[in-house]
């Protein structure tokens, strides 16, 4: 009998970078909570919820592109071009709903995404320089053939507001009502799904085998361009959905925003333990890093510093995670006489 999701990641050990990054959010909370006590509310932990949902979806996204060995920068790119096209396809067509909003997200998500799988797999490129001239094509061809017309709260369809208002519970306090955002269930069921065919899947299993070896796995007889392609268009879809939350938790649709945050989110997973040679990485380590990324750019006000320490407090823990965890690699590789390449 197979083991459920939450069992099976109960019961399994945590890595050491895990732990590694448990104790830092340990440490880091307990100092800030020492420093201001407002800290520990349920109203923050709110706050990071909803801000952090957005980001966890692209994370679980980077995640599988880096497992299978790849880099994928245009995915902030997608998840923005995908949902304008499905907010402007909503005004064209003067439909408000929800569903229909996050269908076309995804599915242009989904459709950019078998683009870089194609491009990357055919023209035999490194996946860094594929998907960064893709990021900049996407973004273009979007200017270019719907403009970049911004549109503000009065402007946009009333569902799309409505969803980023729309809370599972809510509490009131001294300070207002807060409430739990309706995009924490969507994240968890993303994750179970990712978690699923990650783990529990022959395709899951082909990602990281080409993750390991490209040749070898193709020598196996796994079908390289399908795994890509699922890579990709997986990726891409999760960028649309993203592209939607994205908007709604704005409440202000601006084409031009979120590029520029990739490099972040993917060094979040990398601090989580996914290495960029491929082959390695889990989902509570992105969970993780990103909750790390999150926690230094909201909390660092209640330390009384500026936002300008974020990148200073995120580089670091980037860099010594790095350092640990290749040194930790090359004392294995010693060990069991393991010589690579430099």
């Amino acid at each position: 009998m197979r083991s459920s999701p939450f069992r099976a990641i109960m019961n399994r050990r945590a890595t050491g970078m895990e732990k590694y990054l448990g104790a830092i959010i340990v440490a880091y909370v307990v100092i800030v909570a020492l420093k201001n006590p407002l800290f520990f509310s349920v109203e923050t932990l709110f706050d990071m919820i909803y801000s952090g949902s957005g980001v966890m979806l692209l994370a679980l996204g980077v995640l599988v592109v880096l497992v299978s060995g790849g880099i994928d920068v245009s995915f902030t790119a997608v998840a923005v071009v995908s949902g304008y096209i499905s907010v402007r396809t909503m005004l064209a067509l003067g439909v408000d709903d929800i569903l229909f909003a996050l269908i076309v997200a995804v599915v242009v998500g989904l459709l950019l995404g078998a683009v870089n799988a194609l491009l990357i797999h055919y023209l035999k490129l490194s996946t860094l320089i594929v998907t960064l001239g893709t990021m900049s094509v996407y973004h273009g061809l979007m200017a270019v053939l719907l403009g970049t017309k911004s549109y503000s709260v009065g402007q946009m369809p009333a569902s799309l507001v409505e969803f980023g208002s729309s809370y599972l519970v809510t509490i009131s306090t001294d300070a207002g009502v807060f409430g739990l955002t309706v995009f924490l269930p969507i994240v968890l069921a993303v994750a179970v799904l990712t978690w699923f065919l990650l783990y529990r899947t022959m395709l899951g299993r082909s990602v990281f085998a080409i993750g390991s070896s490209e040749e070898s796995a193709q020598r196996l007889g796994i079908n390289v361009l399908r795994t890509k392609l699922f890579v990709y268009c997986y990726t891409g879809a999760l960028a649309g959905m993203m592209g939607i939350l994205y908007f709604s938790e704005l409440k202000y649709v601006n084409p031009t925003s979120l590029i520029g945050e990739e490099l972040f989110i993917i060094a979040a997973v990398v601090i989580g333990g996914a290495k960029l040679t491929g082959g390695e990485g889990t989902i509570l380590g992105a969970f993780l890093g990103v909750v790390i990324f999150r926690l230094f750019g909201a909390t660092l006000v209640f330390l009384g510093l500026s936002s300008s320490w974020n990148g200073l407090f995120f580089g670091t823990v980037l860099l010594i995670s790095l350092g640990v965890m290749y040194r930790r690699q090359r004392l294995s590789d010693r060990k069991n006489l393991v010589f690579a390449a430099a």
